[in-house]
Order: C-alpha cells, then sequence, then structure tokens
C-alpha cells in the first residue's frame, strides 16, 4: 500500500466521492461491520460506553461539557467532533488531545483495504478512523457527534447507550426537510428503544411528541424530568437520576459565563443516565472552565476584544445577538456563509446588534456564497456594510475601525471563524 501522509490522504479523500455529503449508513456500515469481525470484539466500539448527540445547535458545546466533567473524574474518554478549525486532528481526541497523524493514517489504510468497491465521502472515512481509534484505544466513554442530521448520519451506524438531542431548529433543509417536524424526526433517528434519550429541545414542533413515543427510547425532557435555574450571577441544575451515583441533589454555584447552560445541563443529564458516578466539586469546576473553539470565544487581537462564534443558522444568530446586548460599546462583525445558509434571516436576528458589517466570499470553499450576494442583502436591510477581497481583510478592517472602544464579533461559518483564527495566530507566530 502506498505510504501517504495525512495531508495527502486528506486531499485524495477530498476528490474521489462523486458527491460531499451523500447521506446514508448502508456503505458505512458494511465496512465497520468488516472491521469487527476482523478485529472479532463485539461491543459497539470495543469495550466503551457510547453517547451520540444530535440536534441543529449546541453539539459541540455539550460534548466539550460532557469530556470536561468525565477527565474531572478520571474516566478515559474518546470524543468525535467536526468540523475543524485549524488541523484535521481536532476532529479526533482522546482525553481531551487530539489524535496524532499516524493514527489517523494507520486508521485510513484499513478502511482502505476493507472497503474493497464501496465508495466512502470524506467525512465517513473520518467516521470510520475515530471508531477505529477510539476501539483499539481502551476507554471508558466514547463521544459521537452527529454531523448532519441523525437517522442517515455515519455516525449512526453505532448503537449508543445514550442519546442526546440538543435543539431543532430550520438548517440543511434541502437534506433533512422544510419544517422543524420533518427536521426532528431525522434528528431523532439517533435514539434507541428502551435506551435514555435526553431532549433538551422545549419548543416542541408539531407532533413531537409522537415522533418522541415512535422511537420507544426511555425519553427524558429539559423542564420536566430535569431542569436547571440561572440568574445574572450564577447557574443551578437538577439532574433526574435512576441510580443515585452522585454526592448532590442539584449542582449550584456553577457560572454562567463561556458556554450556553442548557448545553452544560444536558451534559450533566446525559452522564447522569450513563450511570457515571459523579462530584459536586468535580462537576463544578469542570463545567466552570470548559471552553470551546469558535463558540462565544472571547480573545484579544491587538488589544481588541474578539468574539468567535460559529453561528451559521437564524437560531444560532440569535443566540449570538442575545449575548451581543448585554456587551458595552460598538461591535463590528466579520461575517460570511456558505450559500445554503439563510443568510436574510440571519441577518433580521442580529442586526439590531451590530455598528458594522464587513463581509468577504469564503476563498477556496465551493459552496461559498457570492460576496456581491451578502452586500446585496446588507444594503437593501439599511445597514452600514463593506465588502472585502478576503476574510482576512475584512477583519484586519474590523479591528482597525473597533479602535479602543468597540469590539469585534466573527460568524456566520465554520470557515469564517476559522479564516481568522488561522490569521491571528500567523500574527502570533511571526512577531
Amino acid at each position: 500500500m502506498t505510504n501517504r501522509s495525512l495531508a495527502e490522504w486528506l486531499e485524495l479523500l477530498e476528490q474521489r466521492h462523486p458527491c460531499e455529503i451523500d447521506l446514508g449508513v448502508e456503505r458505512v456500515a458494511k465496512v465497520w461491520g468488516r472491521y469487527k469481525t476482523s478485529q472479532s470484539f463485539t461491543g459497539e466500539v470495543g469495550s466503551s460506553k457510547i453517547i451520540t448527540v444530535a440536534g441543529t445547535n449546541g453539539k459541540g458545546s455539550c460534548v466539550a461539557s460532557m469530556q470536561s466533567i468525565l477527565l474531572a473524574h478520571g474516566y478515559s474518554v474518546g470524543s468525535f467532533t467536526s468540523p475543524h478549525f485549524q488541523v484535521y486532528n481536532e476532529r479526533i481526541c482522546i482525553n481531551g488531545s487530539a489524535v496524532d497523524d499516524h493514527l489517523i493514517v494507520t486508521a485510513f489504510e484499513s478502511i482502505e483495504r476493507l472497503r474493497e468497491q464501496i465508495s466512502l465521502t470524506y467525512f465517513e472515512f473520518n467516521t470510520l478512523a475515530a471508531l477505529i481509534i477510539f476501539s483499539c484505544s481502551d476507554l471508558d466513554v466514547v463521544l459521537l457527534e452527529v454531523g448532519l442530521g441523525g437517522r442517515l448520519d455515519a455516525a449512526n451506524i453505532i448503537d449508543s447507550d445514550v442519546a442526546v438531542l440538543t435543539s431543532i431548529d430550520l438548517d440543511h433543509q434541502q437534506w433533512l426537510g422544510g419544517t422543524r417536524a420533518a427536521i426532528a424526526k431525522e434528528k431523532l433517528g439517533i435514539a434507541r428503544a428502551n435506551r435514555p434519550l435526553i431532549i433538551g429541545e422545549t419548543n416542541y414542533p408539531n407532533g413531537f411528541d409522537s415522533l418522541v413515543e415512535d422511537t420507544q427510547a426511555k425519553a427524558l425532557w429539559l423542564g420536566k424530568d430535569f431542569d436547571f435555574t440561572e440568574n445574572n450571577q450564577s447557574l443551578a441544575i437538577t439532574p433526574h437520576w435512576q441510580q443515585k451515583k452522585a454526592n448532590f441533589q442539584t449542582l449550584d454555584n456553577l457560572s454562567i459565563k463561556g458556554l450556553l447552560s442548557v448545553n452544560k445541563v444536558l451534559a450533566i443529564q446525559a452522564l447522569a443516565s450513563l450511570g457515571c458516578s459523579l462530584d459536586a466539586d468535580r462537576c463544578q469546576s469542570a463545567l466552570n472552565h470548559v471552553t470551546v473553539m469558535g463558540r462565544q470565544q472571547c480573545v484579544i487581537y491587538k488589544t481588541v476584544p474578539v468574539i468567535l462564534d460559529v453561528a451559521h443558522n437564524p437560531a444560532a444568530a440569535a443566540v449570538l445577538a442575545d449575548k451581543l446586548s448585554s456587551e458595552q460599546g460598538k461591535t463590528i462583525a466579520v461575517a460570511s456563509v456558505l450559500e445554503d445558509k439563510d443568510w436574510s434571516s440571519m441577518v433580521s436576528k442580529i442586526k439590531s446588534e451590530i455598528d458594522y458589517w464587513h463581509i468577504a466570499e469564503l476563498t477556496g470553499i465551493s459552496r461559498a456564497a457570492k460576496g456581491q450576494t451578502l452586500l446585496k442583502l446588507l444594503y437593501n436591510a439599511g445597514v452600514k456594510v463593506a465588502l472585502s477581497e478576503s476574510i482576512e481583510q475584512a477583519f484586519q478592517s474590523a479591528v482597525s475601525q473597533a479602535g479602543k472602544t468597540g469590539k469585534v464579533v466573527v460568524f456566520g461559518s465554520f470557515h469564517t471563524v476559522a479564516a481568522v483564527l488561522d490569521f491571528i495566530s500567523m500574527e502570533v507566530t511571526s512577531e
């Protein structure tokens, strides 16, 4: 077999399959079945307990919160998330650290041998590589973030011990359906009969109760079975315990800063449902210090506060707008989206919190929305805007305009945030 580097593998995978997104689990399940047979293990991913997380928004924050809590308690944990910001390895982590290139390359080589004539997408190779690496790592818990939808996502080849549905909103309609009910049905595909299903959505679409009932899962509902309260100072979580494996009934004195409270709540409830033994002090410390790249991430660049957020749909834009409403000083935006995103609705949700926009077309991204399209909608919305040749140029202009009293918010896509993170990293390295 050809000895390819990780970069060479990724270039090959990006070009090989005819479709970037090709939903369906048959191909990837067949290859995973061949791998399990070759290794003679009977569990889903070795002997690990597994939690799968789906939802329109909040998946990555929920996974990060669970990972932080598990590590604080001494559990070994693997986490699979997507997409990455700066390096591909970010997608596959063991005990909070991205795995080395050679582990991914070795997994890719195994997949290549086993797939024979089966064509796999970039993401399907990604998912299988994570599962292979985790199965060889003797982990207590594996956390799987669903990439798109749920029912037909590659991660759904695994029968998880606990499923989490963070939220339901309009996004990826061309693949998941044009209504929240249709999207909910797809995302509920990760649920398994007689196993816990943790539901974080509280604004249910029509017929949602019936859809949940059809899964035959043991549903636990936020606001009914478990809950949280928060004020301007702190957060308190009251989980549902099937078996008492914690030294607390209510976890309080948690910080409301950082990740959204609801995702911390879902993390606690998912681990409680998995049967983890949890300590209040360790949970509190873990949740008060957990951060996730690109999720309301705050950095300082040349003395200017910068908020980096991957908000890429109307619901996420509304959450970001709420965050900005509590901030002082003028806000300068750097934004760009993919062409399939509801740019109009995103703008309407957040424009009242932004004083000036700097936009640019995402370079090297086939699905990028055209710069002139972004500009036209903003111009018609009556906001102050400038179109730059690149995200990096837009960011530099925004920083200059923010001056000593303003701040910059970067949002609209993982690609938008990644471009700014790369730019900041290069600036720091060159100093």
